[in-house]
């Protein structure tokens, strides 16, 4: 996750902002192997209602074309392959403020691995220990993370 902390010496977050804050989601997952994965996103739900569809959605292949695109390929011999870009929704910068909550052991864990930057802005609310951050890149979960992806990489090409 790319994000810095917000800084309640140049500006507090309002109660509102506080609200509108995203929560950080984790999901772990033991590979058949044994080794466990983790994969992070934010719950972007809060954004649905201040964001509308055209301002949030990327272009999608419709369903008729991949298929159309599918048989000419087998049709011409084609070789085919397909392409995975890690963590490619943080390649693209967002375009707004988006502030996330860190809490309990992710912040700890954050403070954790960079200490002197972070320690100074963890707080304690309902005996919670949390941690503010404003997103600097796209994040999976986000509303726009799918749309600013795909102008990075429509721009780049």
């Amino acid at each position: 996750m790319t994000g810095k902390s917000w800084n309640p010496g140049n500006q507090k977050l309002s109660h509102d902002e506080k609200l509108a804050a995203l929560h950080y989601l984790v999901f772990l997952t033991k590979k058949r192997c044994g080794r466990i994965k983790g994969q992070g996103c934010a719950d972007g739900r809060k954004q649905i209602a201040h964001m509308s569809k055209e301002d949030s959605s990327s272009p999608t292949v419709a369903i008729e074309a991949l298929m159309l695109l599918c048989v000419i390929d087998i049709k011409e011999y084609r070789d085919v392959a397909t392409v995975d870009i890690p963590g490619a929704f943080m390649q693209a910068d967002m375009d707004e403020k988006v502030h996330m909550r860190l809490e309990g052991k992710m912040a700890e864990l954050l403070v954790r691995c960079e200490p002197i930057l972070y320690r100074k802005y963890v707080q304690v609310e309902g005996g919670k220990t949390v941690l503010y951050v404003e997103l600097r890149k796209a994040l999976y979960g986000t509303l726009k993370a799918a749309l600013l992806f795909s102008e990075l990489l429509s721009g780049t090409l």
